[in-house]
């Protein structure tokens, strides 16, 4: 099977659509990051870190689970993770040996792994990662911080704040480097909340409307493929994911327009699936 972390090469792109309409790196790594994606932060050393495509999150330097993210204002990631845990015993000096006080910072590389809700070969959908600095949020802002993570903590918990300086993704899309202020400036995809709860739906409720998508494909015949399955979902149309066996490939089904919303999404579905049937 063409390995779904690296676009297709000739890619159908099966109704007429512009090819801008697709979402930017930045939009894509801010997604990522304020998605419950699976989280891991490492803090390699206290030096400048030098871009997170080489620190993998290597087997030597103690991780941290972050589940709980958010980004604020600024572009900076706040991340809920234990008291106990190696980052926030970092940043107080617990894993350093060295007495780090108020505003202490420390490098750290935040990895995030976007798996697909649904069943289909080769889960994972792509890979994010945000190099920079490390600090505990002050008392006096955890409220706000709190707010915006919209996590219930507990009463040992850390609230911690990276400060970006170089991104990376390498998804469905393709691979590129986001700049922090082109992170900082973009936002999420406003479907991503309910992406895999509509993808899981989908699947589910409407197997037979999805087969039919494969009639807008030049030259890959309905026959042909044994499955399929809605492997990603943003604001600007659907990806499915078609296999047999070892074979299979990704299409892109762009909608008329980008929706911003579940309401807007269900007049696109409708009208997708209406061009498959005519």
């Amino acid at each position: 099977m063409d390995r779904p972390g690296v676009p297709v090469p000739g890619q159908p792109r099966p109704l007429d659509g512009d090819d801008e309409q697709r979402p930017s790196a930045a939009e894509r790594l801010r997604t990522l990051a304020e998605s419950n994606a699976s989280g891991v932060l490492v803090i390699p050393d206290a030096g400048r870190p030098s871009g997170p495509e080489r620190h993998g999150g290597p087997k030597d330097f103690p991780e941290t689970r972050c589940e709980t993210r958010a980004v604020d204002p600024g572009g900076r990631v706040l991340l809920l993770v234990a008291g106990d845990s190696p980052a926030a015993r970092a940043l107080s000096g617990g894993g350093s040996g060295r007495p780090d006080g108020p505003g202490a910072e420390q490098a750290g590389v935040l990895n995030i792994t976007d798996v697909a809700p649904v069943a289909v070969p080769h889960r994972v959908r792509g890979k994010g990662a945000l190099a920079g600095w490390l600090t505990a949020v002050p008392a006096r802002e955890r409220p706000a911080a709190l707010r915006l993570l919209g996590g219930e903590p507990g009463s040992r918990d850390a609230v911690l704040r990276l400060e970006p300086g170089e991104g990376h993704v390498h998804d469905l899309w393709g691979e590129a480097v986001v700049e922090p202020e082109d992170f900082a400036a973009a936002a999420a995809d406003p479907l991503a909340p309910h992406e895999a709860e509509l993808l899981q739906h989908l699947a589910a409720a409407h197997g037979a409307q999805l087969a039919r998508l494969c009639a807008l494909l030049d030259g890959r015949g309905c026959g042909r493929w044994e499955r399929m399955a809605p492997v990603a979902l943003d604001r600007f149309g659907l990806r499915v994911r078609f296999w047999a066996g070892d074979s299979g490939f990704d299409a892109r089904f762009d909608f008329a327009a980008p929706v911003a919303d579940t309401a807007a999404l269900r007049h696109a579905m409708h009208h997708l699936f209406a061009t498959a049937s005519s």
